[in-house]
């Protein structure tokens, strides 16, 4: 028997109703949570609909075969394991199978022992497939069957051994820094460490030390020599997040070193050669940028030479089930908490919203959501999306009132800033976001309502 934590939703496909239920029971006695359909194309809408981690299908069906069930589910939702039914006269197809994608093949008849084997041996290896671990940390991965989302990967893994620099342009919370690091995973200097800047959290009277080094006594506190990190990610590749925020002074001396690969230290007498691959993300947009003379018109055609866009969450619906599985799953652990089954209205809600804030905003309001939800099955009504007062009491929610979550979020963000004194640091704090996002909010309310902020 299964411990509850790793109970999993299962959809068994089968056009014998007398199968339907036999393997319904046997994998309901084990603890899974077996959803049942008797042909494919219905199987096909319920896989797209619902969260499923394991898909058992059988080989001979009419309409549509396992085999055309098995590559369908593939394009869609690659990562979902799908274990064929085959009879000793078929079991050339489930080894054809096996090519195509599918996690293994049980051969009729079978007991109730070889099932269980074969369903833990599919749940088990679709949990521990990861992209390679490189650096010390454990790659993440990117969720999608969005069409645009998948070239971007595609695109990311063809450029990847290539030295040109990348520049990835997208709203805050997209996953641009996630992107960073595929090119970085996907190169051939995915064994040294990746180094990222956040060239908007350091002042910039800091940045050039930060990112040049500099040599013993080139200023008051200089007591020795400091590597910056440039030098630092000599041989692997460097993030200049949010490169925009850079001033026009270090924009001149990152231009030298995109071009000469040298650097120079603050106080240092000559140049130091630097084996770097540069990827630069942000969330402007860098041509109005230059328009306005804000950015160097050089360096935006230096680092774009190949250039990545990543589409707001809104642009991609199709992706927020996956990801809510995923965030829900996730924190649930965390929280060592059974994972609550997510109702399709509750996927609904999820997919109505705005999601100013894209993945980052989304994957707050699960882990909230997670950490304060005690039932089996997460509800629309369930889903928080403002924060809890000290009496444990749950100040907001999402429903089907006329309010959009973008009018919820401002309300929010603004009367947390109220109450803090108009404090941002510790606004963002409470917020359990970065001063970042909430200064970039805030811009947009400003910005779209002419509020005075």
């Amino acid at each position: 028997m299964l411990d509850k934590t790793e109970k999993r939703p299962i959809l068994v496909i089968d056009d014998e109703g007398s199968m339907r239920i036999a393997l319904s029971e046997a994998l309901s006695r084990s603890g899974h949570l077996v959803d049942c359909i008797s042909n494919g194309y219905d199987a096909l809408k319920k896989v797209q609909s619902t969260s499923f981690k394991l898909v058992i299908t059988d080989v001979k069906m009419p309409k549509m075969n396992g085999l055309e069930i098995l590559l369908e589910i593939k394009k869609v939702l690659p990562q979902i394991p799908v274990i064929m039914i085959t009879a000793y006269g078929t079991i050339n197809n489930a080894v054809e199978a096996m090519k195509k994608g599918a996690a293994d093949y049980i051969l009729k008849p079978f007991s109730f022992e070889e099932l269980d084997a074969v369903v833990k041996r599919a749940l088990a290896n679709g949990r521990n497939k990861e992209t390679p671990v490189k650096d010390g940390q454990k790659q993440k991965e990117i969720i999608t069957r969005d069409s645009r989302m998948i070239k971007l990967i595609d695109l990311v893994k063809s450029i990847a051994l290539s030295k040109s620099t990348v520049l990835i342009q997208g709203e805050s919370g997209t996953g641009k820094e996630l992107f960073a690091r595929y090119v970085h995973q996907y190169s051939e200097r995915r064994e040294k460490k990746f180094v990222a800047v956040n060239c908007a959290a350091i002042p910039e009277d800091l940045l050039e030390s930060e990112l040049f080094g500099y040599e013993k006594g080139a200023f008051t506190g200089a007591v020795s020599r400091r590597l910056g990190k440039f030098e630092l990610a000599d041989g692997s590749t460097i993030l200049l997040d949010e490169v925009s925020e850079m001033g026009l002074k270090l924009q001149a001396k990152l231009l030298r070193v995109l071009q000469e690969f040298e650097i120079d230290r603050v106080g240092g007498k000559e140049p130091v050669p630097v084996d770097i691959r540069a990827v630069a993300t942000t969330n402007v947009d860098l041509k109005q940028a230059v328009e306005e003379g804000k950015f160097r018109e050089d360096l935006f055609y230096r680092l774009n030479v190949i250039p990545l866009k990543i589409p707001p969450l809104r642009e991609r619906r199709d992706d927020i089930p996956l990801l809510v599985e995923h965030f829900v799953e996730k924190h649930s652990l965390r929280c060592k908490k059974v994972a609550p089954r997510v109702s399709p209205e509750a996927f609904t809600a999820f997919k109505n919203c705005e999601w100013r804030g894209n993945v980052r905003e989304l994957e707050n309001v699960i882990e909230r959501t997670v950490l304060l939800h005690r039932d089996e099955v997460l509800l629309p009504e369930q889903i928080i999306m403002e924060e809890v007062s000290e009496d444990g009491k749950v100040k907001g929610v999402i429903h089907r009132g006329t309010r959009s979550m973008k009018e919820m979020e401002q309300d929010l963000i603004l009367r947390t800033l109220e109450e803090l004194e108009g404090n941002r640091t510790h606004a963002a704090k409470a917020l359990g976001i970065s001063i970042r996002t909430l200064r970039n909010k805030l811009s947009d309310y400003k910005r779209q309502g002419g509020m005075q902020i």
